[in-house]
């Protein structure tokens, strides 16, 4: 009987199913719940997650995430997380929230002879929809979301706008929608879709890319 040779590193990687694309989705989403991955992070990974040919692939989305690689289990800490901003009020003034922060699921803007910018791209996006309700009188409420996300304006808007023009990027499966109810009065919310700057360095580089 011949003694085993060493495993046949030609051998083909084990090929994702759908159940293993969903499981991985789950998982960043349940990252980016607990702040570990922003808006724009998650956006990205997901599309790459349900493109992945391989299990490999997968597992090197989720290898900066605890738990949640599809072979492996780590312990970890939990992340501290940041206050929730519900109220985002601007009066003959200006509020921005840029950068990391947590945006209450049901969130409010408010800009009266001011204006209100919400950019969402680093935000910490929790459940399966954001909804914003913006009231814009007299002034302007603008709304920055990540490319490839699900947005869904409605409202009301006399003598003034509401506007949206989506993206060339079609919506990704998988990450949370984008509610807003925009009332504006001599005024106006603009939603802006745009990329993210630092994509690029922080999302993990697949084989062959």
């Amino acid at each position: 009987m011949g003694v085993p040779g060493p495993p046949d590193e030609r051998a083909p990687a084990l090929r994702a199913s759908d159940a293993d694309r969903d499981r991985a989705v789950a998982s960043l989403r349940d990252g980016a719940s607990e702040g570990r991955l922003t808006f724009d992070e998650l956006a990205h990974r997901v599309e790459l997650a349900y493109a992945a040919a391989t299990v490999a692939e997968l597992d090197e989305l989720l290898a900066d995430l605890p738990a949640t690689t599809m072979t492996a289990t780590t312990a970890t800490k939990p992340v501290p997380r940041g206050k929730l901003r519900r109220w985002n009020v601007a009066i003959m003034g200006g509020c921005e929230r840029r950068g990391r922060w947590r945006p209450s699921p049901h969130g409010v803007a408010v800009a009266l002879m001011g204006g209100v910018t919400l950019d969402l791209r680093d935000a910490s996006i929790e459940g399966d929809e954001l909804v914003i309700t913006a009231f814009a009188l007299m002034g302007g409420v603008e709304i920055v979301v990540p490319e490839g996300v699900e947005v869904d304006l409605g409202g009301l808007a006399i003598m003034g706008a509401n506007e949206h023009r989506p993206g060339k990027v079609p919506v990704r499966p998988g990450t949370p929608i984008v509610r807003i109810r925009a009332f504006s009065l001599m005024g106006g919310t603009e939603v802006k879709v745009r990329g993210s700057r630092s994509r690029d360095a922080s999302r993990p580089q697949l084989e062959g890319e």
